[in-house]
């Protein structure tokens, strides 16, 4: 498997959307459990088949273009493949000395930003980004490969990762995480997503209250015809809820807090619907893992 990898990272990006294209609309013609789930969760967001259609596509080429990603050699930067808006913002965060949390959800090429950061901004300020090991092993290893680059450092999904999120921050660096990510359980609330409770994280607004980091917003989208990127960062509309001297709710502050998040991520999905991972298991039970490695406990 690591040898085909090896041999689609070399395509050029085009190539690799245009079979992405066909893979996806395999998987969506193949799996009836996928096709389910991807029709549903599209609907429930109130859009309709140009959208559905858009991103039975979108994921195919999300898949594809993985090896050209992280196989791609340290020394060939990405380049003029990625075109910046608003990295003035990240150049901001970043002198102000106080850490930065980045938050991307599941749309577009989201393993593009986390190399596109470290490549531009690794020098003065590492990225951590927090990740879950793939149960294959092949697959694992071609992760770590990956993402073992200059500028970035991985965080595992469990406490030791996230005690390392919390020194980074406290060093001024930044960490990246995917807020609409099913967190393990005991990591997150029961928060509205496109009108629906789904098991959201606590941990993105727990960093910023916790350490005093900026916050911002981040996600690139992936032109046609394999001409790159744009990844586009922005502030988010509305501060994250704090709590009150007077009514120190802990459990009502978290709600509160993965709802406004939750939003944030509705209002950059509603920016390019059809290039968001439908077919994601966005409401799903979260899995019991153990706290300290971030495995899963036996059930």
């Amino acid at each position: 498997m690591f040898t085909l990898m090896a041999w689609l990272s070399r395509r050029r990006l085009g190539t690799l959307h245009a079979w992405g294209t066909l893979l996806g609309w395999l998987a969506y013609a193949l799996s009836g459990t996928y096709r389910r789930r991807l029709r549903s969760h599209v609907a429930l967001a109130g859009l309709g088949a140009e959208v559905r259609r858009q991103a039975v596509a979108e994921t195919g080429r999300m898949v594809a273009e993985l090896p050209w990603l992280w196989l791609r050699p340290v020394d060939r930067p990405l380049g003029a493949a990625v075109q910046w808006q608003g990295a003035e913002l990240i150049e901001a965060a970043l002198d102000d000395g106080r850490g930065l949390v980045l938050l991307t959800p599941h749309l577009g090429c989201f393993e593009v930003c986390a190399q596109a950061i470290a490549e531009r901004f690794g020098q003065r300020a590492r990225l951590t980004a927090m990740y879950r090991p793939a149960h294959q092993r092949w697959l694992r290893t071609l992760e770590e490969t990956a993402r073992a680059r200059p500028g970035l450092a991985t965080a595992p999904a469990a406490l030791a990762g996230v005690r390392q999120m919390i020194r980074a921050l406290r060093k001024g660096e930044a960490v990246g995480l995917l807020p609409d990510q099913v967190p393990p359980e005991g990591m997150g609330v029961w928060a509205p997503f496109f009108g629906q409770p789904a098991y959201t994280m606590t941990l993105a607004a727990r960093l910023v209250q916790q350490t005093g980091a900026a916050l911002l917003l981040i996600w690139a989208e992936r032109l046609p015809a394999g001409r790159g990127y744009v990844l586009r960062v922005s502030r988010p509309v509305q501060p994250l809820p704090v709590a009150r001297a007077d009514s120190p709710d802990e459990e009502g502050l978290a709600l509160a807090c993965a709802t406004a998040i939750n939003q944030e991520m509705e209002r950059l999905i509603a920016q390019c619907p059809g290039q968001y991972l439908w077919g994601y298991h966005r409401y799903k039970q979260p899995r019991r893992v153990h706290a300290a490695t971030g495995e899963e406990a036996p059930s």
